[in-house]
């Protein structure tokens, strides 16, 4: 099969786009490129070209602007060209030049598209890439995400040449006598993918000559077991996973007999910004006991009796957090209430302790609140029939300014029920009458 034929079967089997659409092919003037702008043209699709220039290889960087503008002169369609300073972004950003280009490349690339009306943008990435980046990816340690190497089609990015060789591509350049350029970089082995391509792969290809090939062909598999992969996952998260408000739940005996632990917990968890080296620790909390967590760089996650508890860090900056029946443990800016909900016996006696507080459950309605105090705010101190402001009770008990910030309250059908670490209030205390126990329990940061 001829490599104009294989372009069009491939972009019809990946659908990955229709052919009244118009498109933005990133040209540099390499091989790769250059042979991509020639099969768009042969196969009759509607196009632009556009070329970056980042000025860090002198009069090579005019050369390839020059000969891309000629290009697309030849081939008839427009051309968009722009030049950057990447040396100063990269002192200005402190990122690498390879970070920096990509940065600089895909920005300005989609604005284009954006403003030209482009469907897509086109790379050249061709199935050599593609078998780096699997290599790249292992040798740093990947997930099974890690093995698809590039993608055809990702957003508004098109890599229709990820069918072809290297070799192919350079065969047709010959064949119809294509002219490019050989950008000199491309020759070092100082940078990673470089390493990969000039150094690694063709050891491999010494001890089986089909090396390229073979992994192309391993890496179409590892997409569709990606997709089963992904539909078994999707069915234990929803399976473990319970969302109330902006808690997340999960059972902690049901994740205790998932298999494969492992993975399934490391697909859950990293959506809450556990990491690799954090997993260990959270899956410590299935055998630790309630109050326990792990804090990610953006989650806590909680050990609560039954449950782990998944809170965003940014709730315990709120001023108000909505506690539901379940809710076992909640954790604030500036300190952790735990919750205990038990049958009255007889002589059980009654914590004296400022920081506990204990309430007949059957006079509190879910949900509760926890929010910071505000000025108007009243309640009945307990042993007392008359109301009290809570301001004028903070005066009571010389309570300094940044003691009073950091005050909360918590609160049943808009009535106070506990100053928090301060004093109940004694409508919810217990009487002979009590039966159920809320004892709630404050531990200051």
């Amino acid at each position: 099969m001829d490599l104009l034929t294989g372009f069009k079967i491939f972009i019809e089997k990946e659908q990955l786009f229709r052919p009244d659409q118009s498109l933005l092919l990133a040209v540099s003037g390499g091989v790769d490129s250059v042979v991509m702008a020639h099969l768009f043209k042969a196969a009759g699709f509607r196009f632009a070209i556009a070329h970056c220039n980042f000025q860090l290889r002198g009069d090579e960087s005019v050369r390839d602007e020059s000969f891309v503008a000629t290009l697309a002169k030849q081939l008839d369609v427009n051309f968009h060209q722009v030049r950057f300073d990447t040396d100063a972004y990269t002192e200005s950003k402190r990122v690498s030049i390879q970070v920096a280009a990509r940065e600089l490349r895909y920005e300005w690339l989609e604005q284009t598209r954006e403003q030209g009306g482009y469907s897509y943008i086109v790379t050249a990435h061709h199935m050599q890439d593609s078998v780096e980046t699997l290599l790249m990816n292992l040798s740093k340690g990947t997930g099974i995400a890690g093995l698809h190497g590039i993608l055809p089609k990702q957003g508004r990015l098109l890599r229709p040449l990820l069918f072809a060789e290297k070799e192919n591509l350079l065969a047709y350049a010959a064949e119809h006598q294509l002219p490019y350029v050989e950008d000199s970089s491309n020759l070092t082995v100082k940078y990673t993918r470089n390493f990969f391509r000039h150094k690694v792969i063709p050891v491999m290809q010494e001890a089986n000559p089909g090396t390229v090939t073979n992994i192309g062909s391993s890496i179409a598999r590892f997409r569709e077991a990606e997709l089963l992969y992904q539909e078994a996952l999707q069915r234990h998260i929803k399976r473990l996973v319970t969302q109330k408000g902006n808690t997340y739940m999960i059972p902690v005996m049901k994740l205790q007999k998932t298999v494969p632990l492992q993975t399934v917990a490391w697909e859950i968890f990293r959506e809450y910004g556990c990491t690799a080296g954090q997993l260990p620790q959270v899956l410590e909390l299935l055998n630790s006991g309630p109050g326990k967590m792990v804090e990610t760089g953006s989650h806590r996650i909680i050990r609560d009796r039954q449950w782990l508890l998944i809170t965003p860090l940014a709730e315990e900056q709120a001023a108000t957090i909505v506690i539901e029946k379940e809710r076992g443990v909640i954790s604030t800016a500036n300190g952790i209430l735990r919750i205990k909900t038990a049958e009255r016996q007889e002589h059980t006696p009654i914590p004296a302790a400022a920081t506990i507080a204990c309430l007949d459950k059957t006079t509190l309605q879910y949900p509760l609140l926890l929010r910071r105090w505000k000025q108007g705010d009243y309640f009945y101190p307990l042993g007392m029939r008359k109301k009290k402001k809570l301001s004028r009770f903070f005066i009571d008990q010389k309570l300094s300014v940044v003691q009073k910030e950091n005050i909360w309250v918590l609160e049943s059908a808009k009535r106070v029920v506990w100053i928090v670490g301060l004093r109940i209030d004694d409508r919810f205390k217990i009487t002979p009458q009590t039966k159920e126990l809320l004892t709630i329990e404050w531990e200051a940061y």
